[in-house]
């Protein structure tokens, strides 16, 4: 089968999103900032928050064992935004040229329902999608086939049509798995060059 739909992740493939991009503002030890990230506000932390916690019940459970880090606690919801340096230029000109196709281009993120809409109209690009699944709002992220499911299901595509971008290997496994031709993304270059492959480029 033709794969002629493309879905994309969207931090690390098309943001340059990383925490670091705010803590280091906030931190003078750079050793201490990977402490506090690696103890306190840990991914697995923030995982729960892209699985569909309100960030009022992750303060919650943080705040009584910090007291003393309530202010960086507070700052992953108030500055979210500082934690995304910008786009990904060579992926966001990809993902201009398959529009430029007519290829059917949607994202599909593991991203928090209160952070999401706040980043969107800093980046036009993200308005170029034909649908947007979001792991906040649905109460399951990636790897789970079930929010892949979610997306095939809600915008009527098919598996063996379809293309999905990762900066996760185990994310791009999964879609795999599920038929979907999954691509761990690395760079834009090559990137473009598996696109340009299956004849999508």
């Amino acid at each position: 089968m033709t794969r002629r739909v493309v879905v994309f992740d969207l931090g690390g493939v098309l943001l340059d999103w990383n925490p670091r991009h705010l803590y280091r503002k906030l931190f003078a030890d750079e050793a201490a900032m990977e402490q506090f990230l690696a103890q306190v506000c840990t991914s697995e932390w923030n995982q729960r928050q892209d699985a569909g916690r309100p960030f009022a019940e992750a303060f919650a459970e943080l705040a009584p064992r910090h007291a003393d880090k309530l202010h960086l606690i507070h700052a992953w919801r108030e500055r979210f935004g500082e934690m995304i340096a910008g786009p990904i230029d060579g992926t966001v000109a990809i993902l201009r040229e398959l529009k430029s196709r007519a290829v059917p281009v949607y994202a599909l993120s593991n991203w928090s329902a209160e952070t999401y809409p706040a980043c969107a109209p800093r980046f036009p690009f993200l308005a170029l999608f034909d649908g947007v699944v979001l792991s906040g709002e649905e109460g399951c992220m990636k790897p789970d086939a079930r929010i892949f499911r979610i997306l095939l299901d809600r915008y009527g595509l098919r598996a063996d049509e379809t293309v999905f971008i990762d900066d996760n290997a185990a994310n791009a496994r999964a879609a795999t798995a599920l038929g979907i031709h999954g691509i761990h993304f690395e760079s834009p270059s090559k990137l473009r060059a598996e696109l340009a492959s299956l004849s999508l480029l």
